[in-house]
């Protein structure tokens, strides 16, 4: 037995035809199967919906009636399977990824080149904000996905680390001393450091390691900003705790030195972060993919 749905667009079929022959050819189906549907459904309405005729049919006053509002109704069934389907192509829709300024400016920019590249008509909506903000932000929905510092300790949410970072210490030229020798934690924390303000992911990480060791950080300054970091050090304000991978190009052009450390601070890593409970839209998959595609191992 055919299901209401497909009674109604047979229906519609034979009212724009005008005839059960042609109904059944342009549905692909034998002319008594149309006609038994037609019954079918004129008899779960109580109502004649055609009049037949040896020239063929034409709908009745009620038919009519139904026919508008049936007809109506698949049209709009139609376009929502075209619009499912430039969904699933890419030709439509929107992307809302959730990151850091830091990231954003140091990592997602090329990738969000080669999305929009390939996805033009993808609209992108970027949100700002801190890991732990952007992981509020993703559990209401709204951003599809976020790229964060890792670790983070919440097991509803699927984590892919991209790039592997490190956490160290700059200083300008007023603070050059330090340099003559590796510094203890503890020989650390008596210098005037600039620090990622407390609700920074980042700079839990780092301090959470010196709790460890039974040391506390008290900053002289703190920023919201990583390039902030690397400009306060540059004139002298003090020693800037940074992501080494982001700090390049004051390392290598000699306004900031790395403060050598008796132990380096343990790796971490970035990464895409999304609802494991959620399925990704077709334009996250994609997007996660061309990240995935040009890293090696899990890290770029």
């Amino acid at each position: 037995m055919a299901s209401k749905l497909d009674l109604y667009k047979i229906f519609c079929r034979v009212g724009k035809s005008n005839s059960f022959s042609k109904a059944a050819e342009s549905l692909y189906m034998t002319q008594p199967a149309v006609s038994q549907s037609i019954m079918q459904l004129e008899r779960e309405l109580d109502t004649r919906l055609f009049n037949r005729t040896p020239k063929g049919v034409t709908l009745t006053h009620e038919g009519e009636l139904l026919f508008e509002y049936a007809n109506s109704a698949i049209n709009l069934i139609n376009v929502g399977e075209e619009r499912i389907l430039e969904f699933k192509n890419l030709t439509t829709g929107e992307l809302k990824i959730g990151v850091g300024d830091t990231i954003s400016k140091h990592f997602l920019l090329p990738y969000l080149e080669d999305f929009h590249n390939k996805y033009p008509r993808i609209k992108l909506n970027i949100v700002n904000g801190t890991t732990l903000e952007l992981s509020s932000a993703l559990k209401s929905g709204a951003v599809d996905i976020i790229l964060c510092n890792f670790p983070i300790n919440d097991s509803t949410l699927a984590q892919i680390p991209c790039m592997e970072t490190h956490d160290i210490f700059v200083c300008g030229e007023k603070f050059k001393y330090v340099l003559s020798k590796p510094l203890s934690f503890d020989e650390l924390t008596n210098l005037p450091l600039i620090l990622l303000e407390p609700k920074s992911n980042s700079r839990r990480y780092v301090e959470n390691h010196l709790k460890s060791k039974g040391l506390s950080l008290s900053p002289e300054i703190e920023l919201g900003s990583h390039d902030l970091l690397l400009e306060f050090a540059k004139i002298n304000l003090g020693i800037a705790c940074v992501t080494k991978e982001f700090s390049r190009e004051y390392l290598d052009s000699g306004l900031l030195y790395e403060v050598k450390l008796t132990e380096e601070i343990p790796n971490r890593s970035i990464g895409i972060c999304f609802l494991k409970s959620v399925p990704l839209s077709p334009a996250s998959t994609r997007f996660v993919k061309i990240i995935e595609g040009k890293s090696i191992g899990g890290f770029r």
